[in-house]
């Protein structure tokens, strides 16, 4: 008989260094224990290059097991297999930004990663010029509901560099408008999105205030607990210029704060 345990919401439940506040723990469900064949499939630890090193005076990036990057049309033609055998766990691939514009990669990766056996989810790039609402309906347009796939994400950045859209709107109304795209998005999939950020947009706007919300924190220059003190998260973003086999030139690399055991469980992939 499967041992059952209780998954406890992974942004303030998992452990990790650095200060952070005080988990409270939120029943989701009883659900089996990953089997031996399920964690025998994994590539843990892997040891990734990178094109312009950091040198982490904390705990460092290798030191936790689930890694996976971040995949845009810039990245080129993958070999999705070539890359899990690398060790990439998962990938977050683009779908769209805005309300107007759809990656033209990513119904070709979404396939490749898919047949690789590569965990994968979508990311949207948020624009700020267009409500929150239009932007998730262009997402949802976008992306299929897939039981096997992993919950999506909304990217949250300033837009400096944009040629259209360059405003910075205050924290009150960033955190409205991210919420009502996680709550159309987890109605139509089932499962709350993820919150990508960068460390100066997450401390203009206050976006981690908001409740029921998982992080994917950007620092390539320290550990999260330095960068982002007292802050949960559950995705790392430690570089911009990881070197991947199957891809040709700089990818990000992220990493999932979690064990293999807990990574089965948030993805959704334990054998029943």
């Amino acid at each position: 008989m499967r041992k059952l345990v209780v998954l406890i919401v992974l942004g303030t439940a998992l452990v990790g260094c650095g200060q952070r506040s005080e988990p409270v723990p939120e029943l989701v469900q009883a659900i089996p224990e990953p089997s031996a064949g399920a964690l025998a499939q994994l590539a843990t630890y892997p040891r990734f290059g990178d094109s312009d090193p950091f040198d982490w005076e904390r705990r460092k990036p290798t030191s936790y097991p689930i890694h996976g990057i971040d995949v845009s049309r810039w990245q080129g033609d993958i070999n999705w297999r070539q890359a899990r055998n690398a060790g990439v766990s998962f990938a977050y691939i683009k779908a769209t930004e805005g309300g107007d514009i759809a990656d033209p990669k990513f119904q070709d990766y979404w396939a490749g990663s898919r047949r690789a056996g590569v965990a994968r989810g979508a990311y949207h790039y948020f624009y700020f010029c267009r409500p929150a609402a239009q932007q998730a309906r262009w997402f949802i347009k976008h992306v299929p509901r897939e039981s096997d796939a992993l919950p999506h994400v909304l990217d949250m950045e300033w837009t400096p560099h944009s040629p259209t859209c360059t405003i910075r709107p205050d924290g009150a109304h960033v955190r409205r408008e991210a919420k009502r795209f996680l709550d159309m998005l987890e109605a139509h999939y089932g499962r709350r999105p993820v919150i990508y950020t960068t460390v100066d947009f997450y401390q203009d706007t206050g976006i981690g205030r908001l409740q029921r919300t998982e992080f994917w924190l950007r620092s390539v220059a320290g550990h999260p607990a330095q960068v982002y003190p007292r802050a949960g998260w559950s995705f790392w973003q430690y570089s911009g210029t990881g070197k991947v086999p199957g891809i040709s030139g700089d990818v990000d690399l992220n990493l999932f704060r979690g064990s293999p055991e807990s990574w089965l469980r948030w993805a959704g992939t334990v054998e029943q």
